[in-house]
């Protein structure tokens, strides 16, 4: 059983390769809707064992990881099973089932989503 959502980040009806929710932040003033999706990605993001995990099932072999591979960041379980799930509804890991344990995977349209909205927009020709 898979638990896999359409991620937030992305626009569901945009040809392959997704496109970023916003556009770069130096393209033009966000709407209040890009604003508050991107926000919830960086709030996710802005604790430190949170982007840990992420880091760490981002750079794991194969592309996602078990949570019992990536759970040794300085906290207790239920805490490391809280940050995941916060990072699942800011819609940056997508997880799976699998018998007793649980794998995530970053989505490679997330990140590329993401380097997107961090990068600087062409200057007009």
């Amino acid at each position: 059983m898979s638990n896999t959502k359409v991620l937030p980040l992305l626009d569901a009806e945009a040809p392959e390769p997704a496109a970023p929710c916003c556009p770069p932040l130096t393209e033009r003033p966000f709407t209040a809707e890009e604003a508050e999706t991107a926000a919830r990605m960086f709030k996710a993001l802005g604790d430190p064992v949170r982007l840990r995990l992420f880091s760490a099932v981002a750079s794991h072999e194969g592309g996602e990881a078990c949570v019992c591979d990536i759970s040794d960041v300085g906290v207790s379980q239920p805490t490391v099973s809280h940050h995941l799930k916060k990072l699942k509804e800011a819609g940056l890991l997508t997880s799976e089932r699998r018998g007793t344990w649980v794998y995530y995977r970053v989505e490679p349209s997330v990140l590329a989503a993401m380097g997107k909205l961090l990068t600087i927009a062409p200057a007009p020709a």
